[in-house]
């Protein structure tokens, strides 16, 4: 019986970007779950939580569309959320028999204290360049991210909710971190 082969793949000589996209996925990914067990949720309840604080209120079925779960499911992580007094059920505004799942001040406040200052610095960072490379990183990401959705293919869900930044197809990454930790509506 043979051992398992423990080599790290090679990408032969890929640009240096390139490795720091990877690398910066992997970080991002650190984040969301440094975050997540700061607020005591799994992955789902925060990608919940970040679609009822960049959108709002939402009634649960926008929710469960949104997560991509089921109704029984999106109940559970709504439990869960108000479990933890991250989120409330409230009277629908126009369908007495609706509810809206909101997220707490007190959980928008702590969640956008972690990220809230990450985007800023982010954001400094692209503005210490000049307009003309700032033109040329925004025209690189853009076609990264157009070459992320041409991988993702038929799989790639619908998100209307998701802001335009600029991309030629008008469906930007909103102005979060760009993978679902920033006050973007688009968390998955």
């Amino acid at each position: 019986m043979g051992q398992p082969d423990q080599q790290t793949p090679s990408f032969g000589d890929v640009h240096s970007a390139t490795l720091l996209l990877r690398e910066l996925i992997d970080v991002t990914d650190d984040f969301e779950r440094s975050l997540g067990d700061e607020l005591g949720v799994n992955s789902t309840d925060l990608t919940a939580m970040q679609h009822l604080i960049s959108a709002g209120p939402l009634s649960p079925s926008e929710l469960a569309d949104r997560l991509t779960l089921s109704s029984a499911a999106v109940t559970t992580v709504i439990d869960r959320l108000e479990a933890l007094g991250h989120a409330a059920r409230t009277p629908h505004p126009s369908d007495r028999r609706g509810v809206l799942v909101v997220a707490t001040s007190a959980s928008v406040r702590r969640a956008l204290g972690r990220i809230l200052p990450m985007v800023g610095q982010i954001d400094e960072t692209i503005r210490s360049f000049s307009a003309d490379e700032q033109q040329v990183i925004t025209a690189y990401l853009s076609r990264v991210v157009e070459t992320y959705r041409t991988h993702v293919g038929a799989a790639q869900p619908e998100r209307p909710w998701r802001t335009s930044a600029g991309s030629s197809a008008g469906r930007g990454t909103g102005t979060g971190t760009g993978t679902g930790t920033g006050t973007e509506p688009d968390a998955s």
